[in-house]
């Protein structure tokens, strides 16, 4: 009989359904998902031989769950996604507060109703998308919030004492009956709060107002956590912690290629910006390597954390800079420079938390700074290393370049030069092709304009040219040059 056929109690007797826990049905789904080698988790990445497992092994022995991780390490979405392991459809008393089980109902409403009408008790089905609900910790939240309360005015209207139960209003908890109930950032719950939940996750009792309700709520709790939540703002309580199954860590991507695919699964982008904005390979590997070195940096604060976020924006401004360029030169047509990266200091400057160094250097100059650190770190993967010491007169794959400087005087890349203009610019530095020619020479032609301009920020990170920025672009020069133009 199909799902949406069966209405009543009887007939969901007579097709024999059975009822199981949110856990075994969480365990059964999985098993099968992994029998089937279909994947668990997708559009998780970078989590399948650490975090995955763990979860995976957590949910097999019907665990609650902690995810204890930074910011933006894909805590919420895991939660979201174990939604995907509960089954399509699950039968309840229709007009229960509380999702009860028609075999195994829990609240009062639930057994009058059975009581009363017996086979011929109606029933709903409820949707797994529906199964999930989620609360973000804060100081506020009361146990009247979580748990529930005595309801004044339904005593009022039903005319009931409040001796009887009928008049308590249940909180989110007991509402998520048979549902996955994530509690985001837990240590922002103050300890009192916390404390309430200690009989729900172990004996499944609730107290509301000096009712003792014996109700075996069947729910998959997971939690979430910062670490330095622990220190600025609060902790876990230890018998919670007790009560807490598995404690699983996450982490940030481990390479720029898995980031990379983050990103570009996660930024949101029109398909106008895909098809004005050519975006060469390396310039998706610069803006991933600036988050790496971000978690590195000395002015940042890596116990915060940097978010995976932060590539996500910085992403979508990047195209966007390069968009309104070429909008306002009127191109339907460009290719994103290494200059467009001016435009995502925002996106950095609002994700980081600076430590006392940084605020001294200021947000943007350590944003500028992340820029050129990660141009360092992917330069010698790509051309020749520029040693720190050469021998004297001693010619370097890079010496015509910088002599060709020092003859010319340097030059000024506006921000929003025209293409053709862009190209004239970057033509006349002829040492950028022989050094192109000789060191990529299956350099993408696409790719062509974006390497020169690389180049020449690398040569300026190891202060081999000198780089100036000013109101409408930067101006490049001869390192020596421009120190003798001082004096």
């Amino acid at each position: 009989m199909e799902i949406k056929n069966i209405n009543t109690l009887g007939q969901l007797k007579a097709v024999g359904y059975k009822s199981v826990g949110i856990k075994d049905e969480l365990r059964n789904n999985l098993r099968e998902k992994i029998k089937s080698g279909k994947p668990v988790f997708e559009g998780v990445h970078g989590f399948e031989n650490t975090v995955i497992p763990e979860l995976e092994r957590a949910i097999l022995s019907r665990h609650n769950i902690n995810l204890l991780g930074l910011r933006g390490q894909a805590k919420t979405r895991l939660a979201r996604k174990m939604v995907e392991l509960l089954d399509e459809y699950i039968p309840f008393v229709a007009g229960s507060e509380i999702n009860d089980d028609p075999l195994n109902p829990i609240s009062r409403f639930a057994k009058d109703i059975i009581a009363e009408k017996g086979d011929e008790t109606p029933i709903s089905w409820l949707h797994r998308s529906e199964r999930f609900f989620e609360k973000l910790a804060t100081p506020d939240v009361t146990v009247a919030d979580l748990i529930g309360d005595v309801d004044p005015i339904k005593a009022a209207n039903l005319k009931l004492s409040y001796a009887d139960d009928r008049v308590i209003h249940f909180g989110m908890i007991p509402r998520a009956n048979r549902c996955i109930f994530v509690i985001n950032e837990l240590p922002d719950l103050q300890a009192r709060i916390q404390v309430a939940l200690f009989n729900i996750l172990q004996e499944g009792d609730i107290q509301i107002r000096g009712f003792k309700l014996r109700m075996p709520l069947d729910m998959q709790f997971i939690f979430t956590a910062n670490p330095e939540d622990y220190t600025n703002r609060g902790s876990i309580v230890t018998p919670l912690k007790d009560r807490i199954g598995s404690q699983i860590l996450t982490h940030y991507p481990e390479s720029v290629a898995i980031a990379r695919t983050i990103t570009e699964q996660e930024a949101k982008l029109d398909e106008t910006q895909h098809r004005l904005v050519y975006v060469p390979s390396l310039a998706k590997d610069i803006l991933e390597q600036i988050s790496f070195e971000a978690r590195d940096s000395e002015y940042i604060d890596n116990k915060s954390g940097v978010s995976a976020r932060m590539s996500i924006t910085a992403f979508e401004n990047l195209m966007s800079t390069a968009e309104r360029r070429a909008l306002k030169s009127g191109a339907d047509f460009t290719s994103l420079r290494l200059s467009d990266f001016i435009g995502i200091i925002p996106a950095i400057t609002g994700k980081v938390e600076l430590v006392y160094e940084g605020e001294q250097e200021g947000a943007a100059a350590v944003a500028q700074n992340l820029i050129g650190s990660a141009i360092r770190t992917l330069f010698p993967t790509l051309l020749p290393k520029i040693e720190k010491l050469e021998k004297q007169g001693e010619k370097n794959a890079y010496s015509d370049l910088i002599e060709w400087f020092f003859a010319e005087s340097g030059f000024e890349l506006l921000d929003d030069a025209t293409d053709e203009e862009y190209k004239r610019i970057l033509d006349q530095v002829t040492p950028l092709d022989v050094i192109l020619k000789k060191y990529q020479p299956q350099l993408d032609k696409n790719d062509l304009y974006f390497m020169k301009e690389f180049i020449l920020w690398g040569l300026v990170e190891y202060k081999k040219l000198s780089k100036d920025r000013f109101a409408q672009g930067h101006q490049f020069k001869d390192m020596y040059g421009s120190y003798i133009s001082k004096l």
